[in-house]
């Protein structure tokens, strides 16, 4: 599916897959193989950006999807990110949407949501959220409704 399918579609939380259909490339061909790493991975959807329309510039809407994180001694020190147009030439595929019963935690900025936590409950929530202050993060509950629509919409998870 395209880019644009999953920012309409997919929630918070899923974990994303992203590819250009090419092989992947020996080991030894080290820039070939970062560039095709640049093109083919898997990552947490944490915000959809919509279209803006300034006076200098335009972009379109966009997904930006949380890949991982590089730490030493328990310190994140590293946060990799990716952004994708929804006029991407990749294909995105759902892997896994979030299950009923877990919980997201949100922040607000620019009128987007944005995934800060993904957690197995509410009180993990808490929890992750009373050691990592956020100024106005809200809790946000994935509930059977939710679930529900995405499989009579036809877009269950794989």
């Amino acid at each position: 599916m395209s880019a644009h399918i999953i920012h309409d579609t997919a929630p918070l939380g899923a974990l994303i897959r992203y590819t250009d259909h090419a092989p992947k490339p020996p080991a030894r061909f080290t820039k070939k193989l970062a560039a095709w790493e640049r093109r083919n991975g898997v990552g947490r959807l944490v915000k959809k950006d919509s279209a803006r329309e300034r006076p200098t510039y335009s972009s379109p809407a966009s997904i930006t999807l949380h890949e991982g994180n590089f730490a030493s001694a328990g310190v994140i020190l590293v946060t990799v990110m990716r952004t994708h147009s929804v006029d991407s030439d990749l294909t995105f595929e759902i892997v896994e949407r979030p299950a009923i019963g877990m919980v997201r935690v949100l922040q607000d900025f620019g009128g987007n949501s944005e995934l800060l936590h993904l957690a197995e409950s509410r009180e993990a929530a808490e929890l992750w959220l009373a050691k990592n202050r956020h100024s106005a993060a809200r809790l946000e509950d994935v509930t059977a409704d939710e679930v529900g629509a995405d499989v009579a919409q036809g877009r269950a998870a794989a």
